[in-house]
C-alpha cells in the first residue's frame, strides 16, 4: 500500500544530521482569541530558518557517490536552495541552484554563504525550474527536486512524525501546512493518515497561487498562467505529479487566504513568539484562522506548521501596513464631503469613539472634497454600519477596504499641486496616538482657516505623524502661532520645504 511504503520512507529518513526536532509550541494569545488550542510547529527555528533542509538532505544522502561527484542542481524560490547548499556543504559536493530573480536577497545571499552557486533566472519557480533542466542536461548534474521526489517528500514527512510524537497522546483535530508544489503537505498527510486517519490535514495557499486547490477540484494537475509573488516560497505554477497523487488521496482540503490575511498572521505569530515569519511561513496560521471562522470551530486542537522565517527586512513595512486590514480591524472608505467650513469636524464627530487610522485629503475642487479615511473596527461587518452613518448624514462614500489598487497605490497619491491652495501654510505634527486627538486639533483650528491638505496614517507607535495644510492669511500669523502653542502638539513648519513646493505647493 502507498501509505505503508511512505511510512517506511519517513521512519528511515536521514534528516537529523542537519535538522533538529523543532518544538511544538502553544500559541497562547492566538488560542485565547480563537477559542481553540493552537499549536505551532516551529520549523522557522531550523539552522536555515526553514523546513526544506529535511527533504534536501534526505534525498542527497541517498545519492550514489558517482551522482554526488557530478554535482547536484536544484531550482528553488529560496528555502530549498538553502537546504541543498547546506546539504552539499555537509556531503562535500558541488551545488548549483537556479532561483527566480524575484527570490529575496536574504535567501540568495545565504545560498552563496553556504557555498552554493546561485543562478538567478526567470520571474517564477516554474521558469527557474525550466532553466535548471537545461543546465542539468548541459553539465550532467544530478537533480534534487524541491518537492516532487519520494525521498524529499519523506524528509518533509518527518515533521508529521514529530508532531504525533510531541502531542504525547493529546488529541489533535487538524494539521495545517503551507502548499507550493506540495512536498510538505504530501509528506505530512501520508504519514499522519497512515496512523491516525481521523486527524484532518489541510493545505493553505494564497488566492493568487492556488495551483493545488484548482488541481484537486479538477481531478488533474492544473498549470497556472501566473502566480502571486508576495508568498514567494509557495509561488508554484504546477504542482508535482507525486505530490498531487498523495494530496488527492490523503488531504482533507485546501484553504485559500489573501495577502492581507497572511500579513495579519505574521503579526499574530510575532505577538505569540516574537519571531517574524516570511509570508509562506505564516500561511498555516492564516489558514487556521480562516478555518475557525468559516466553520465556527471551538475547543479543538489545531496544529500549524511555521515553515520558514527568511523574511526580507524591507517587506516589514508592507506587512505592518496591511495586517490590520487582514485582521478585519480596519476598514477603508472614500468619502465625499462638501468643501465648506466645519465639514471635517462634522465627519469626524460622527465616528464617536472609533479610532481614525488614516486620513488623506488635498483640496482640489471648489464644491466637494474627496477623503481617503481608515477607521479601526472590531469586525469587518462594521463597515456597513459606518457607510450607512456617513450616507445618512450627507456624506456619500465607497467602501474600498478590499480594493487592491486603492490600498497599494491611491492612498499614497492623494495630493498634488492645487490652484485653490492660496495662502497655504504647511505643518508636520506629532499627535498623541489616542482617540480624540484628531478631534481636538480640528476644534482648535480657527473656522476661518480652511484645511487644504491633511495626511495621517497610524504607524503603530505611541504618536502619529500628520501633515496639515492650512489656508491662513499673513495677517493672521500671530493668531496661528497662538493656536499652535496652545494645542500642545509637537510640530515643524514645512511651508518653505523645497519638496513641498515641487509636489504639493
Amino acid at each position: 500500500m502507498l501509505e505503508q511504503e511512505y511510512l517506511r520512507r519517513v521512519l528511515t529518513a536521514n534528516v537529523y544530521e542537519v535538522a533538529k526536532e523543532s518544538p511544538l509550541q502553544k500559541a497562547t494569545l492566538l488560542s485565547t482569541r480563537t477559542g481553540n488550542t493552537v499549536l505551532l510547529k516551529r520549523e522557522d527555528l531550523q539552522s536555515v530558518f526553514s523546513f526544506k533542509l529535511r527533504g534536501a538532505f534526505n534525498k542527497m544522502s541517498k545519492l550514489s557517490e558517482e551522482e554526488r561527484a557530478r554535482g547536484v542542481i536544484a531550482a528553488s524560490a529560496g528555502n530549498h536552495a538553502q537546504g541543498v547548499a547546506l546539504a552539499a556543504s555537509k556531503l562535500g559536493c558541488r551545488a548549483v541552484i537556479v532561483m527566480p530573480i524575484t527570490a529575496p536577497d536574504l535567501k540568495v545571499n545565504t545560498v552563496r554563504r553556504l557555498g552554493g552557486e546561485a543562478v538567478l533566472f526567470g520571474d517564477s519557480f516554474s521558469e527557474a525550474a525550466a532553466y535548471a533542466e537545461e543546465l542539468k542536461n548541459r553539465e550532467g548534474l544530478t537533480p534534487v527536486h524541491p518537492f516532487d521526489d519520494p525521498d524529499v517528500i519523506a524528509g518533509q514527512g518527518t515533521i508529521g512524525m514529530e508532531i504525533i510524537r510531541q502531542a504525547n497522546g493529546r488529541k489533535i483535530d487538524a494539521v495545517f501546512a503551507p502548499v507550493g508544489g506540495g512536498g510538505l503537505l504530501a509528506g505530512i498527510a501520508v504519514y499522519i493518515k497512515a496512523l491516525y486517519p481521523e486527524i484532518k490535514v489541510f493545505g493553505v495557499q494564497t488566492v493568487d497561487s492556488d495551483g493545488m486547490r484548482q488541481s484537486l477540484e479538477k481531478g488533474e494537475r492544473i498549470e497556472l498562467q501566473d502566480v502571486g509573488l508576495f508568498s514567494d516560497g509557495t509561488a508554484v505554477k504546477l504542482v508535482g505529479k507525486e505530490t498531487f497523487k498523495l494530496c488527492e488521496k490523503f488531504v482533507d482540503g485546501i484553504i485559500t487566504v489573501t495577502t492581507d490575511e497572511v500579513c495579519a498572521a505574521i503579526k499574530d505569530v510575532f505577538q505569540d513568539t516574537r519571531s517574524i515569519l516570511e509570508p509562506a511561513g505564516a500561511l498555516s496560521v492564516a489558514g487556521i484562522k480562516k478555518y475557525v471562522k468559516t466553520n465556527q470551530v471551538k475547543n479543538e486542537t489545531l496544529v500549524g506548521i511555521l515553515s520558514g522565517a527568511n523574511m526580507n527586512f524591507d517587506r516589514l513595512r508592507f506587512v505592518a501596513d496591511r495586517a490590520e486590514v487582514g485582521e478585519h480591524r480596519e476598514v477603508l472608505f472614500s468619502v465625499t464631503i462638501p468643501e465648506e467650513r466645519g465639514s471635517f469636524r462634522r465627519l469626524i464627530s460622527l465616528l464617536g469613539n472609533r479610532n481614525v487610522t488614516e486620513f488623506n485629503y488635498r483640496i482640489s475642487d471648489a464644491k466637494d472634497a474627496q477623503i481617503f479615511v481608515g477607521i479601526q473596527t472590531q469586525h469587518r461587518s462594521e463597515a456597513e454600519e459606518i457607510a450607512k452613518l456617513f450616507k445618512d448624514n450627507g456624506f456619500p462614500c465607497l467602501d474600498i477596504t478590499d480594493n487592491e489598487m486603492a490600498k497599494t497605490h491611491l492612498r499614497y497619491m492623494v495630493g498634488g499641486h492645487s490652484a485653490l491652495a492660496t495662502n497655504e501654510k504647511l505643518f508636520r505634527f506629532e499627535f498623541p496616538e489616542r482617540p480624540g486627538a484628531l478631534g481636538k486639533f480640528l476644534s482648535s483650528v480657527n473656522p476661518e482657516w480652511n484645511i487644504s491638505l491633511f495626511h495621517y496614517r497610524n504607524q503603530g507607535a505611541d504618536y502619529g505623524k500628520v501633515l496639515v495644510g492650512l489656508q491662513v492669511p499673513d495677517s493672521d500669523r500671530e493668531k496661528l502661532n497662538d493656536v499652535l502653542k496652545n494645542l500642545g502638539y509637537s510640530y515643524v513648519e514645512e511651508t518653505d520645504n523645497p519638496a513641498y513646493k515641487l509636489f504639493l505647493g
